[in-house]
């Protein structure tokens, strides 16, 4: 097991070699000029090359790559050209907030897709499995900026439950931080949770017809202990992996939900990077991102041969 894991750790290196080459050579070629947008719309063109020759931005493309490069093997992202501040200064400052609706999402999502799934799969055909399926394509076909609003007209400003915006530290009190959290979760959860009850439902359905189901019937095993011990175990794999690339997608998601709530993380941070471009901030974001994304694939590898002991590396 150790191993596999080396392997799969000295594999990732060549992914983010490829990701910081793409992701530097696509910012560069796009149109848009940081050094424009930092002088102004009445800056003269001299002013303007000043400025791009003070921020490097005059270089060759690969000079610029070579030294972005050199700073990052020595754990540096390099300072941001809108605020000057340091790169993984910036990232440290919005990451709570991130991580705090990320994991609230993923608990809201498991703690309400499972279930549906497995009700779903132990009523098939009937109306409970078909209202399941019903909801779950609603849930996956309304984008997530609509649910947002919805929720922020009904339960904030109809209703007052909730604030409309913002975000409170935990250090603050839990219940103004869960107040603020709850909303957010529940839209971007929305989607995660028709996808992981579609996959649980279908993946216990199709155990339910293997032999050793009939088998387990036939020692006399109530239903429930058949479909929790033995159909939910081995359908195990298919719904960590659904569950690996829902978290990998709810990366994505915080951007467009913490901007309809006005959360300070890193999704807003993103947006406000792109429309500065702000070269090195999007690149250390893209890089956090995708280093994310590579260590959730890493751990849901690990956890196929826990759930399944028929796999091996």
């Amino acid at each position: 097991m150790l191993a596999y894991i080396l392997r799969r750790v000295v594999a990732t290196a060549p992914v983010v070699v490829m990701v910081a080459v793409i992701v530097f050579a696509m910012l560069r070629l796009s149109p848009g000029d940081p050094a424009a947008i930092i002088a102004g719309d009445s800056a003269s063109p001299e002013q303007v090359e000043d400025l791009r020759r003070h921020m490097g931005l005059d270089k060759p493309l690969h000079t610029q790559f070579f030294v972005w490069s050199g700073q990052l093997l020595q754990g540096n992202l390099g300072n941001s050209l809108i605020s000057n501040q340091p790169v993984a200064e910036m990232i440290a400052g919005r990451i709570f907030p991130t991580i705090a609706l990320a994991c609230t999402t993923l608990l809201l999502t498991l703690l309400i897709a499972l279930p549906l799934g497995i009700v779903a799969a132990a009523q098939q055909g009937k109306l409970v499995d078909r209202a399941v399926m019903s909801v779950s394509v609603l849930g996956f076909s309304v984008p997530v900026f609509v649910t947002g609003y919805v929720l922020i007209l009904l339960f904030s400003i109809k209703l007052g439950w909730f604030p409309v915006q913002g975000y409170s530290p935990l250090d603050q009190g839990f219940w103004p931080f869960l107040q603020r959290l709850l909303l957010p979760s529940i839209a971007l959860s929305t989607v995660y949770v028709a996808l992981i009850a579609r996959i649980t439902r279908s993946s216990i359905v199709e155990i339910m017809g293997e032999d050793f189901i009939r088998t387990a019937r036939s020692k006399g095993l109530t239903e429930r202990a058949v479909l929790l011990r033995h159909a939910l175990g081995n359908a195990a794999v298919p719904i960590i992996t659904i569950i690996g690339v829902g978290i990998g997608l709810l990366l994505s998601g915080v951007v467009v939900t913490e901007s309809v709530f006005n959360l300070p993380g890193l999704g807003r941070l993103v947006v406000e990077a792109v429309l500065a471009r702000d070269y090195p901030l999007i690149q250390g974001l893209i890089l956090l991102f995708s280093f994310l994304y590579i260590l959730i694939n890493l751990i849901v590898d690990v956890l196929y041969t826990v759930f399944d002991p028929r796999i091996r590396y």
